[in-house]
């Protein structure tokens, strides 16, 4: 039987509790082994939650399954929860793979074929769900009260900053300092902006000069729009935006701030002037006429306009859908 290996930490905490990623290798390469199975591929996800099949390995390896010809026989999982902790998602998945003739085998909970092991497994991935649910919620609960305190809790910090460790009490927190090789590109940034150049042209003009962000990347007028925005360059902490369930904290001069509140402030309205909501469309440099004029009745984000088939066909899309890389939202105009 040809089988394939899937293994998958969501967190360096999972880690630390022997459910890393060669732990679970070399489990899963011993049971292959001793079944007499002839493994394929291996496929590993790191620092990825199952609570998304948006995985790249994941989707690596059902995109394999797909093929014509059946590539493989088995899935290969130390538990079920490595494989999904979103029920919709492990049935779904689940029942694609059975149809080529696919099973996914967890070595860690034997289970059979018969009605007594469906709904064993059943319950497990009922179980897993909840967990996840719940240890994302107690997760998200210790994060809030973490940044109440003023620490940081985010991952790599912003340009400019960088991170410094502080004990509290028997732990280890994070807050930010100021980082002397990239606070003066933020500097420079937001004086281009107070000049009137553009996000796009202050994206064009680090590229050309062959700076870099932080993480190495090239400037895009995203990265830059998200920068001139961020409050923390004034040392604002603000942590829940995103959450609807809540209000967002904020906590004034909580960081070092790189940039003055009053050239802050001036460049939030030199935004909001250029901003296509409020901008003449006249002065719009966008080939698309309704540009700023026309938006997606599904969830109210501006339309943008697009071309397909080297220019022949011309279109409008939904800009949320185009922002997050998905087809979050379905609404085009041709």
């Amino acid at each position: 039987m040809k089988a394939v290996l899937y293994a998958r930490v969501s967190s360096e905490r999972q880690a630390e509790k022997d459910l890393s990623i060669s732990a679970q290798l070399k489990a899963l390469r011993k049971y292959a082994e001793n079944k007499g199975f002839e493994i394929v591929r291996e496929f590993v996800d790191e620092a990825e939650s199952a609570r998304t099949a948006d995985r790249p390995a994941f989707q690596e390896m059902i995109s394999l399954a797909k093929s014509k010809s059946k590539p493989f026989d088995a899935v290969l999982v130390w538990k079920l929860s490595r494989f999904a902790r979103n029920r919709e998602d492990s049935i779904i998945f689940k029942s694609l793979l059975k149809k080529k003739g696919i099973q996914v085998l967890s070595i860690n909970e034997q289970i059979d074929d018969s009605p007594a092991g469906s709904l064993l497994e059943g319950i497990i991935e009922v179980i897993d769900e909840f967990y996840s649910a719940n240890l994302a919620q107690d997760t998200k609960r210790g994060m809030r009260e973490s940044a109440s305190r003023g620490f940081y809790t985010g991952g790599i910090p912003p340009i400019g900053y960088k991170i410094k460790p502080i004990e509290a009490g028997n732990t280890t927190k994070k807050t930010l300092e100021i980082d002397d090789d990239f606070a003066p590109i933020v500097c420079r940034i937001f004086n281009m902006a107070i000049s009137g150049t553009g996000a796009k042209e202050i994206a064009k003009k680090l590229n050309e000069e062959g700076i870099a962000t932080n993480r190495g990347a090239k400037w895009t007028k995203n990265i830059i729009l998200y920068l001139l925005r961020n409050e923390i360059y004034i040392g604002t902490l603000v942590w829940g935006k995103s959450d609807k369930t809540q209000e967002p904290l904020r906590i004034e001069d909580n960081f070092p701030a790189i940039i003055e509140k009053e050239i802050f402030q001036r460049v939030q309205k030199l935004i909001e002037e250029r901003s296509p909501v409020n901008c003449n469309p006249k002065t719009l440099q966008s080939p698309y006429l309704l540009s700023g004029l026309i938006f997606c009745g599904n969830c109210g984000y501006a339309m943008q306009g697009g071309s397909a088939k080297s220019g022949r066909f011309h279109y409008y899309s939904c800009n949320n859908s185009i922002r997050k890389g998905k087809q979050s939202c379905d609404a085009r105009m041709v």
